[in-house]
C-alpha cells in the first residue's frame, strides 16, 4: 500500500466533509456523525462527475447533477436501486496527517503556458 498525505486532521470535522486530491486523483473525505472518517473517489458513480459542489448532510453525500445520494459509512446509493456506490480508499492517520491510498499517483497537470526550469 502506498499511502499519501493529501490534508491535516483538523481540515475535516465530524458531520462535514471535504475534496482534496493526490495528484490527478480526487480524493472525497467525509465524517459521518456518530461515525468515522472515510475516504472514497472524488467523482460521483453514476455519471462520474466531480463531486465538488456535492453536499453532505453527516450521513448522506449528495451529487449535485442528478441529486443521487450516498451512505457516508457504506458509500452505498440510497436514493435508486442500482449497484452504484462510491469507491472506497483506505485511510489512516499519521499524527495531524490524514493519508490515502489512491494506487499510484501521476502529477497534477501543470497549467498551460507554465514550464519547469
Amino acid at each position: 500500500m502506498a499511502f499519501t498525505s493529501i490534508c491535516h486532521t483538523s481540515d475535516v470535522a465530524e458531520g462535514g466533509m471535504g475534496l482534496f486530491h493526490a495528484g490527478k486523483k480526487s480524493v472525497l473525505l467525509v465524517w459521518p456523525t456518530g461515525g468515522e472518517l472515510k475516504a472514497f473517489r472524488g467523482r460521483c458513480p453514476h455519471a462520474d462527475m466531480p463531486l465538488t459542489d456535492a453536499t453532505f448532510n453527516g450521513k448522506t453525500v449528495t451529487c449535485p447533477l442528478h441529486q443521487w445520494g450516498f451512505d457516508g459509512v457504506s458509500g452505498k446509493c440510497v436514493t435508486h436501486v442500482v449497484r452504484n456506490a462510491l469507491h472506497p480508499y483506505d485511510l489512516r492517520i499519521e499524527g495531524d496527517q490524514i493519508q490515502v491510498d489512491v494506487g499510484p499517483i501521476k502529477p497534477a497537470r501543470s497549467p498551460a503556458g507554465v514550464t519547469s526550469a
